[in-house]
């Protein structure tokens, strides 16, 4: 008979997991089918005392109560009203295919993770179910884990996995770790593999679907806990009076009974404090920012153990006398300390507030905090735990939400200028902040974060730009190598520039500016290396996922800055800046000699900033930050407005400009790169201002003749020819000359590639192309890789053709086209439409955008996609990895990023034919 922790089948069996099955979930807790059956676990009155005085719950909680219900001497735990629906959401997701997530928001202190708990205690049975509980980065090894659980080590026992987590940032990237795990081992699912359940704290959510628990009972859940507290009344009697956790939600989060409970507090005063009115301060701060922290138990003992070692044995709690009521000791399980809380968040917020009203403020508690726990550094053990939950408190910010007025939805805006607790210090008394900061910088003399947050609040708040300059380049010393901490000098000396500039004469403006642009262009070099891995060692030491552009971004507003200063001053400065005279022949006019010593910086500003428009152009028009998200409108603006200042004046509409002139006009109008002409469709030009565009590219191409040229030519008229325009000729023995030449390679950038693959791909399955297209695909990926991947990596890339009907270059649709079809359809009918678009492919479910393409037959297996071509199996990335989980036949759109062919909507051809059949519409011709 097969013994052990038992997980549950999908068809409602048990299998049991050996040992070496166990040993492989470490960084997840794991909750078994019959988790404590046949067990007798060791539980006291206590452990449960604990629950319901604020202690996070655990297996066993449930477990007990489970079975008081079912003998009939207790009732099962109060469940708030979304709990069904949460329910119903997760096993809904089980009908999905592939993985899913549902997100549940809660405020902090209204129960959230218990409802997140409870949700799996009742559906162990269903799923196979376990916590994330550390290493939350490694999504590799996670995603190991899920696969593990899903399999228990045998491709026979699948089940789906029903992970919580409260990361919130990694589901993404966890769900591409998962598919590849899968993909590697070359797994057959035969059901979704997970549903992610994120458990995320909010403390204002403007509007969702999801369930948000507030800190607010309905009438039902206000009698549903009256219930419960006369049940647990005649069970503990007077006790319940410290049951914090359970009271303050049954008296509805109640201030006046949160006052009262924190009432031994206001006995606390700046003049005399014990060790143990200091931990009650320390642990409140702690709860009141960082949701979810603690501090051990050894560590608070030997803290107190300064003031007294009479009672070397006595508890915490013991030791903590009058404020014990206020503090929770807990172990999460066997294999972790114990660990000390404050009841509840709203307890911890009133103790910290209550105590600044006292004269105890933030920023004292703060600094006695750091100056106190910072002795463990003295072993070299100060624990990495604890200095990540001093991060937060201190450097952490928050970002803003708000509601999107073209989508109706909730949208991340900027992140706060600072933590929670500096800005609440700050509206306190400003100058207490940087002293805080300051302690913290000196007493982690390795750490960047603090000395930057420091240089940040003196140049933001304090407008002290020598000492923000001196923080900041404390942080740099402590990290060379990071871009993100470099940016931070940037920003101090581009502040310093913006808040003196009025009033500095123009070498003090330009030595100003140099010092800003200086250390931007240090910090673009930075982040150009940081997306190689470091090998120089036996290890690796950095590698970012994310390419950092804010210093090309920051030496952009420098110029615009600098621009606007010094034209002010002396409209001279215009043709200077230009570079329509040289700055030497203008010195006497601006009566400053010394001026020259910046003709360098000032001779190289035209043309860096075009190389950074050029940069702009590629890595807006090709990527964006997500599926989900734009980048903020404010780059491109401000990027296109200092490009317009350096090149000068535009050409008038009645001069016929030859070759040179064209290059000017192309420059004005940012059109000088394959990514500038492609962008004109997203900064939504004019049919005439394209046409005119290609005309520019015409006359360039027929002096150089250069296939570069000859590209640009090419996709500026097939751009026109999206809006409309006419040309009195047509480039078509150009294009036949470019479809029939040597087919580029990987030393050709991606542009050339792109057009190549659209001027030839092959107007149905039973045609051939004129080369290779597989080849031709895996050469444009190696241009890719070699030109962009860098600067891309962890970016959406955003198509931008698609093949449609019609003949030539006219089956050419830009994805602006698509978008302008389908806003007007949807406009009044649905404002999530703009958020919606890529995201879930509702842009391919409106009629007239499908009017316009060629549907694709094909074939998934083995989690990819294959486009028969002549006689070839053309491989073809999915915009959604989840469409790739079920080998099948499937239909298609056609799309082109800048990394190769995409397929779009991917669509089960039984299910497509039956959709149509219910709408009665004809079915298409299929290619």
């Amino acid at each position: 008979m097969e013994t052990g922790p038992g997980l549950s089948t999908a068809p409602g069996r048990r299998i049991y997991v050996k040992s070496d099955i166990r040993d492989l979930f470490s960084l997840s807790d794991v909750l078994y089918e019959d988790q404590f059956e046949g067990d007798d676990p060791t539980f006291t009155e206590q452990e449960e005392e604990n629950f319901y005085r604020g202690a996070p719950p655990n297996w066993l909680n449930f477990h007990i109560n489970e079975q008081e219900a079912l003998s009939g001497t207790g009732t099962l735990f109060t469940k708030r009203d979304g709990f069904e629906k949460l329910k119903e959401e997760i096993q809904m997701k089980r009908k999905l295919p592939a993985m899913s997530t549902v997100k549940l928001f809660h405020q902090s202190g209204s129960g959230g993770t218990t409802m997140a708990m409870q949700a799996l205690w009742d559906l162990k049975k269903t799923f196979r179910c376990a916590v994330l509980t550390n290493s939350a980065s490694n999504t590799t090894r996670v995603a190991q884990e899920v696969v593990h659980l899903f399999t228990a080590g045998s491709l026979g026992h699948q089940n789906t996995v029903l992970l919580l987590l409260n990361d919130e940032q990694i589901l993404d990237k966890l769900q591409e770790s998962i598919m590849m795990t899968v993909k590697k081992h070359n797994i057959v699912t035969r059901m979704p593999v997970a549903v992610l359940l994120s458990c995320v704290r909010k403390d204002i959510l403007l509007q969702s679907k999801n369930v948000f628990l507030k800190r607010e009972l309905s009438e039902n859940e206000q009698q549903k806990f009256n219930e419960k507290k006369k049940e647990l009344t005649e069970k503990y009697g007077e006790k319940i009076r410290e049951f914090h956790g359970f009271n303050i939600m049954q008296t509805n989060f109640s201030e006046e009974y949160i006052n009262k409970a924190c009432q031994i507090i206001r006995s606390c005063s700046k003049a005399r404090r014990p060790l143990k009115a200091q931990l009650a301060a320390f642990l409140s701060l702690l709860n009141a920012y960082v949701p979810g922290s603690y501090l051990l138990e050894s560590q608070c003992l030997d803290f107190l153990k300064e003031e007294s070692n009479a009672f070397a044995d006595v508890s915490v709690k013991d030791k903590m006398q009058p404020f014990s009521h206020l503090i929770v000791t807990f172990q999460e399980d066997e294999r972790t300390e114990r660990k000390v809380r404050m009841a509840h968040p709203l307890i911890a917020k009133c103790c910290t507030k209550l105590l600044d009203d006292k004269g105890v403020t933030r920023s004292d508690t703060a600094i006695n905090f750091l100056n106190n726990y910072y002795k463990y550094e003295d072993h070299g053990k100060f624990p990495l735990y604890l200095l990540n939950l001093i991060k937060d408190m201190l450097t952490k910010r928050e970002f803003k939400t708000k509601l999107d007025p073209n989508s109706s939805l909730e949208v991340k805006g900027e992140k706060e200028r600072f933590s929670k607790l500096i800005l609440d210090i700050q509206q306190d008394d400003k100058v207490q902040c940087a002293p805080v900061l300051k302690v913290a910088s000196n007493k982690f003399p390795h750490d960047p974060f603090f000395p930057q947050a420091l240089a940040r609040f003196y140049y933001i708040e304090l407008k002290d730009y020598n000492l923000a300059e001196m923080w900041a380049k404390r942080a740099k010393e402590r990290d060379p190598q990071s871009s993100f901490i470099a940016d931070t000098l940037g920003q101090v000396h581009k502040n310093c520039l913006k808040n003196r500039g009025e009033t500095s004469n123009p070498r003090q403006v330009l030595l100003l500016a140099r010092k800003a642009i200086e250390a931007f262009k240090h910090e673009e070099q930075l982040a150009e290396e940081e997306h190689q891995m470091d090998t120089s060692s036996d290890r690796t030491v950095r590698f970012s996922h994310l390419f950092n552009c804010t210093g090309q971004f920051g030496f952009v507003q420098v110029c615009n800055l600098l621009y606007d200063l010094l034209v002010k001053k002396n409209e001279r400065w215009e043709a200077v800046l230009t570079k329509k005279v040289s700055f030497g022949s203008v010195l006497k006019e601006f009566g400053d000699n010394k001026l020259y010593r910046f003709n360098d910086l000032v001779s190289n500003l035209k043309g860096d900033v075009q190389k950074k428009a050029e940069f702009f152009a590629q890595y807006l028009t090709f990527s964006k930050l997500s599926i989900e998200r734009d980048d903020p409108e404010y780059i491109s603006e401000e990027t296109y407005e200092c490009q317009k200042k350096f090149v000068g004046y535009s050409l008038s509409a009645e001069v016929i400009p030859n070759a040179d002139q064209c290059k000017h006009e192309l420059q004005q109008n940012l059109a000088t790169t394959s990514a500038g002409v492609l962008a004109c469709m997203d900064r939504e030009y004019s049919e005439d201002l394209l046409k005119c565009i290609a005309e520019c590219w015409k006359k360039v191409w027929s002096k150089t003749k250069s296939r570069s040229n000859e590209a640009n030519y090419i996709l500026a008229y097939i751009l026109s020819r999206n809006l409309r325009a006419t040309f009195p000729d047509s480039p078509e023995a150009l294009i036949q000359r470019f479809k029939q030449g040597k087919p580029p390679d990987h030393s050709n950038p991606p542009e050339q590639h792109m057009l190549a693959l659209l001027l030839s791909w092959p107007a149905n399955s039973e045609n051939k192309s004129s080369f290779d297209l597989n080849q031709q695909i895996q050469e444009m990926g190696l241009s890719y890789e070699k030109a962009y991947r860098k600067y891309f990596r962890s970016r959406y890339l955003l198509p931008l053709f698609f093949i449609g009907k019609g003949q030539d270059l006219d089956r050419l649709v830009h994805r602006k086209v698509l978008e302008h079809l389908f806003f007007q359809h949807s406009q009044g009918t649905d404002p999530d439409c703009k958020m919606k678009n890529w995201t879930n492919e509702d842009i391919f479910k409106d009629g007239k955008v499908k009017e316009r393409l060629i549907k694709f037959e094909g074939v998934v297996r083995n989690y990819s996609l294959f486009l028969p071509v002549g006689s070839k199996q053309i491989e073809i990335e999915a915009n959604l990895q989840r469409s790739l989980w079920k080998a099948r036949q499937v239909s298609f759109f056609l799309g082109f990023t800048i990394r190769g062919p995409v397929a779009f909507d991917i669509q089960t051809k039984k299910v497509e034919r039956e959709l149509r059949e219910l709408e009665g519409s004809n079915p298409e011709e299929p290619v």
